[in-house]
């Protein structure tokens, strides 16, 4: 049977487990199992988990446990909460400061955290309805979280960004430092629209309640002392310092990601401990089972990914794609562009997680041959999956907000986050003019490659 037949059939497999419900990391497993079965030697059964131990047995990968447990620390705490209620008190006579807010504690939480869910929730369960209070829309106050909540896959740590290195075998400080200006690239404009709505809203409010309608809340300005301001700080601070030590120790080439990330991970333990008096067997308890549950499902994840990877190598599935797609002679850029739609397609159903270990055989050959900088290619397709976490159907960014707010309809929520998607292309537009958004800083600290 040709290669080109077995590749089809392992494509359509994959895409027919996917849709009958089963959970990503069976269905990846299953399909590799089988074909393994089918097409490989008798004898590639017996190593099936030595096969998976040794694609796993990264000290990469090590670090996710431990992000996730600096994440799972923080955002158990009050810390979410404190850190939103601090930023909002400094910047809410700002024009739509509180939006503004909103995606300035969503970037700092999604630093500290590494996730987006985690993010959304922590910092959309205290902004939503504050901003609702305030007169925000709907939409609006449902869009802005969850956007802001994306940001957790691309501002270091992210634990997409660590399987995207190990998966294309870059540097993870040098994919690090790439995230962080696209990151406050994505804060910049987020923040704009914020102003744009806010002042379009607020004018819109005032025309009504001077044509005999109901004030909206938006009418109501509060004041806050620089006492009320200053109070807020010393809960906030050290979580602050947290993060900023944290990428000191990383960058300044004292510590290596892991250990970074266990450093993070008893500091932050520590701070909560100290701060929130969070410390007695039963407030550790759902932070350790969070950690536990969430490090099992994705690295369960990983290792069923790497192995679905290793058959498709093995079988040659994803080194005649490659050459198919060179084959094709496509320019550089049609390539790319063919590559994220690809992405963006594959965002409706599939979690970051599982776009990259499924698709990185594939479509790196190609691209490092048509010379596109790894590196920069990892952080434009974070971006283009960040899209995919707030798009429907299958957006993971909306049914967090619809757990966190469930009186904002699917509707008015898709319509929130639409122009926050149409930023993110604008991003991604940016970076293709101008690679060195991404490129400058990690050549900088770490020298050309």
């Amino acid at each position: 049977m040709s290669t080109t037949v077995i590749g089809s059939l392992y494509g359509i497999g994959t895409l027919l487990l996917m849709f009958s419900g089963m959970p990503i990391a069976f269905a990846l497993g299953g399909i590799a199992v089988a074909f393994m079965f089918f097409f490989m030697p008798a004898a590639a059964l017996d190593t099936v988990t030595q096969n998976v131990y040794e694609e796993m047995a990264s000290i990469t990968l090590l670090s996710i446990p431990l992000f996730i447990l600096k994440g799972a620390a923080i955002g158990k705490s009050r810390a979410g909460a404190d850190l939103y209620s601090a930023i909002h008190a400094w910047m809410h006579r700002i024009p739509g400061g509180l939006g503004i807010a909103n995606v300035f504690a969503c970037a700092m939480f999604a630093a500290m955290a590494g996730s987006s869910p985690a993010t959304c929730s922590a910092i959309g369960s205290a902004g939503i309805p504050e901003m609702r209070a305030r007169g925000y829309s709907p939409g609006f106050a449902a869009g802005l979280i969850a956007a802001g909540g994306t940001l957790g896959i691309l501002l270091p740590p992210s634990i997409t960004m660590i399987l995207f290195a190990v998966a294309a075998e870059q540097s993870l400080g040098r994919l690090f430092l790439a995230g962080i200006f696209p990151g406050l690239l994505l804060v910049a404009l987020f923040s704009t629209y914020a102003a744009a709505k806010y002042t379009s809203e607020v004018r819109a409010a005032r025309d009504i309640f001077e044509g005999g309608g109901v004030k909206s809340a938006y009418l109501d300005v509060s004041t806050l002392t620089l006492a009320d301001k200053t109070r807020m700080l010393p809960k906030v601070l050290p979580f602050v310092t947290l993060l900023i030590g944290v990428m000191a120790a990383l960058y300044g080439g004292y510590a290596t990601p892991s250990e970074t990330a266990g450093l993070g991970g008893i500091l932050a333990l520590t701070l909560i401990a100290v701060i929130y008096g969070m410390w007695r067997p039963r407030d550790l308890s759902p932070i350790l089972a969070s950690t536990i549950k969430e490090s099992t499902m994705l690295m369960f994840i990983i290792g069923m990914s790497l192995l679905y990877s290793y058959v498709m190598s093995y079988l040659h599935i994803s080194q005649s794609t490659a050459q198919w797609i060179v084959g094709m002679q496509l320019s550089k850029w049609v390539l790319l562009l063919a590559i994220l739609v690809m992405v963006v397609v594959l965002g409706f159903f599939l979690p970051p997680v599982s776009i990259i270990l499924m698709t990185a055989p594939i479509v790196l050959p190609p691209l490092k041959a048509a010379g596109f900088d790894l590196i920069w290619f990892g952080v434009v397709m974070t971006i283009v999956m960040e899209m995919g976490l707030i798009h429907p159907p299958v957006g993971l960014n909306l049914f967090v907000i619809k757990n966190v707010a469930p009186d904002i309809s699917l509707r008015e929520l898709i319509w929130g986050v639409m122009p926050f998607v149409g930023l993110m292309l604008l991003a991604v537009l940016l970076l293709c003019l101008f690679p060195a958004i991404a490129t400058w800083l990690p050549d900088v600290v770490m020298g050309g490659k």
